[in-house]
């Protein structure tokens, strides 16, 4: 019998007492799949002992935190693999990241195909041999000597709790730093590295649901000016199955590319003379962008929207008025002169304004709120424009249409009271659902981002504590009301106030951020805005900052990849072409596209000397919804024959009743192909 008092505690939420020493391995150790343990909140090795009090939760293998301890722990195995075939390399940091991880290291001059195999060769038998991830405290003194030839992990050892980058934390993290050695069956240890864990208790559990990746070049801390790196890059997975399933997504990923779309069906391109994040519309791409704006202004105009226009300059002050200088200097382009006078022999007699390129349109539809007095019967008052905007986004980072230095924002602010912010909350997420859903997107969530209590990163908001928890209660009422999953995003908030999106998933189950809505309590104190209250007092407006598609090209991105090109109707920049079976038909073809034309279809005639098989594929590489034929019979019984996009085909309808089809597909604004059919 043992003697060793008992503690209480938690477990899954049920009380219960255990005996004092107890470890997460012995108390969860009738439970399938569990690979560690959530301690007060907070991942833990199964290995360590729970304290009294403690509220445990079990983290199975397939859960989010079980494959984020997987994915670590392989970072582990491939720094290992990679030490054994350069023993001088130098370690930076390995964190886990969405759907894999990756390892930065010094020393490594290229990153070949081949090198990635023997690598991924190497973890395999690692794996295998089965190597315990064993726990040890250490103090900072004895980690200097146990890394005193690595010079990355010293540093990391130096800076801690000295405000280290964010990245390192998956190394030396809050409180004592820890090391965890690769320990064989023998109690050989094969490999250490400075990690603040939690890791999987042994090496086998990662199984064969892991793959190397790429690579890429990195600096250390994400700094240009630091050492240049090798980032290897892995994915990993609860099972071979699973990471079978995660690759065809992948290949299905590449093959929806947006970039590589847009160039096979001439919307859009990245010239080079131009510059990185910057997009010209050629033809088919500026008709699909105007459908898309045209239907988003309507839909303003509707529900009550006044459409305003701004300049893309603006003198500097204003956005030290706003508040996002400083805090969005960095991903403003940098500032130029105006205004300067010079004399005859070109010496500046008078210093010129600092002007900005406009990364955000609030600043603006703020003046024109403050351009004459308001009253309390003029609110909700809701702002509207396609601002045009430029953020210096690093060349690294742009990514087609999905990360740009030039954009378009349907941006609006929505100057309201206190008491009406709820409802203005409510009734604009219902319209952000409904014109996405118009776009044929259905799987929404909301994200509600909230600032950092973390006291040293709370310096990067600004507000009082009051005015940001009523804010954020407000938005997680509204977000509640509306019946849809909300997950939460601390620290994810703007400097000025909380802000709720709309998350939503593509046709192979990725997630975007679309739609958002902000409450911002700042930017009305800072440009003193006020409206006279029934009472005839002056008092502050809430100001509301939404844009419903982000942005115009980035939704276009979006959409892109969603439809893979294959636009519904409404949207396609070509909706219908002709195709003659022989040139003998050219003209009956051109007469039917007349009659479309006029009923405000687009449509295009392909009366190329092409072959009829070759005109055919060419409509149906380019994605056009409506593909009508006309031969000998068909001119005859005055109809076409429809080809739809999955290549079944329905003959011998009248041009009256093919008219109306399509017209009536087009108004309807049908997403769905099969309801592009025509049935006879």
């Amino acid at each position: 019998m043992s003697t060793r008092p008992s503690i209480d505690i938690t477990l899954d939420g049920v009380s219960r007492s255990i005996e004092e020493g107890t470890t997460g391995t012995m108390l969860l150790a009738d439970a399938d799949g569990v690979v560690a343990m959530r301690v007060d909140g907070e991942p833990w090795d199964l290995e360590r002992i729970v304290p009294a009090g403690a509220a445990v939760e079990a983290i199975t293998l397939d859960s989010e935190d079980g494959l984020n301890i997987l994915r670590h722990s392989a970072t582990h195995v491939m720094a290992q693999a990679v030490q054994e075939l350069f023993p001088d390399v130098n370690l930076g940091i390995g964190p886990f990241i969405t759907d894999g991880f990756y390892y930065d290291f010094g020393g490594i001059d290229a990153v070949t195909p081949e090198l990635l195999k023997e690598i991924e060769k190497r973890m395999k038998r690692i794996v295998k041999e089965g190597q315990a991830f064993r726990r040890r405290d250490i103090t900072e003194e004895q980690g200097r000597a146990e890394l005193a030839d690595q010079p990355y992990k010293l540093e990391l050892i130096t800076t801690k709790g000295q405000g280290a980058e964010a990245t390192a934390s998956v190394e030396v993290g809050a409180g004592g730093l820890t090391m965890y050695d690769n320990v064989r069956r023998d109690g050989e240890v094969a490999w250490t590295d400075l990690c603040r864990g939690p890791h999987l208790p042994s090496t086998r559990l990662i199984g064969q649901g892991f793959a190397l990746t790429r690579s890429s070049a990195a600096y250390w801390k994400g700094d240009q000016n630091g050492d240049s790196l090798q980032r290897i890059y892995g994915t990993a997975w609860a099972s071979k199955e699973d990471l079978k399933a995660h690759q065809e997504r992948m290949a299905e990923a590449a093959r929806r590319d947006h970039r590589k779309i847009g160039a096979e069906l001439d919307l859009y391109s990245f010239p080079e003379e131009i510059g990185p994040g910057l997009v010209v519309f050629h033809p088919k791409g500026g008709m699909l962008r105007h459908q898309i704006e045209q239907y988003v202004i309507r839909r303003h105009e509707e529900a009550g929207f006044d459409f305003v226009h701004t300049p893309e300059i603006s003198k500097g002050g204003l956005f030290h008025t706003s508040g996002h200088l400083p805090y969005y200097a960095d991903t403003m382009f940098p500032p130029m002169l105006a205004d300067e006078e010079t004399d005859a022999e070109g010496t500046v007699t008078r210093a010129g304004q600092e002007y900005y390129l406009k990364a955000m349109n609030c600043p603006m539809h703020n003046l024109i709120f403050r351009s004459r007095g308001r009253s309390y019967r003029e609110l909700p008052l809701r702002l509207f424009e396609m601002g045009h905007d430029y953020r210096y986004e690093k060349s690294g980072v742009v990514h087609g249409l999905t990360r740009m230095r030039g954009f378009t924002q349907d941006d609006s602010h929505t100057y309201c009271t206190r008491e009406q912010a709820p409802a203005e909350i409510r009734t604009q997420i219902e319209f952000f659902i409904s014109i996405l859903t118009a776009f044929g997107l259905s799987d929404f969530y909301l994200e509600l981002s909230t600032r950092d209590e973390d006291g040293a990163k709370k310096d990067k908001f600004i507000g009082s504590d009051e005015d940001w928890q009523a804010a954020t209660r407000t938005l997680e009422e509204v977000c509640a009301s509306t019946g849809l999953d909300l997950v939460p995003d601390p620290g994810g908030a703007a400097f000025y106030g909380p802000k709720v999106s709309v998350q939503v998933k593509d046709a192979i189950g990725r997630t975007w951020q679309m739609s958002t809505i902000q409450y911002d309590f700042n930017q009305p104190e800072r440009f003193d805005l006020q409206y006279t209250a029934p009472d005839g007092t002056h008092q502050r407006p809430i100001m509301l900052h939404s844009a419903k598609l982000g942005s115009v090209e980035r939704f276009i991105g979006v959409l892109t990849e969603h439809y893979a090109g294959a636009f519904p109707a409404w949207l396609a920049p070509i909706q219908v072409r002709l195709v003659p079976v022989a040139e003998a038909f050219d003209d009956y073809v051109s007469e039917v596209a007349a009659r479309l034309r006029e009923r405000g279809v687009r449509v295009e005639t392909d009366l190329s000397d092409d072959r009829f098989g070759k005109k055919i594929r060419n409509a149906s590489k380019e994605r056009v919804p409506f593909i009508l034929i006309a031969g000998g019979d068909d001119a005859e019984a005055g109809a076409v024959s429809f080809r739809f996009r999955d290549g079944s085909q329905t003959n011998g309808v009248p041009v009256s009743e093919a008219i109306e089809h399509i017209v009536r597909v087009i108004a309807e604004r049908v997403n769905d192909p099969a309801g592009e059919k025509i049935e006879r």
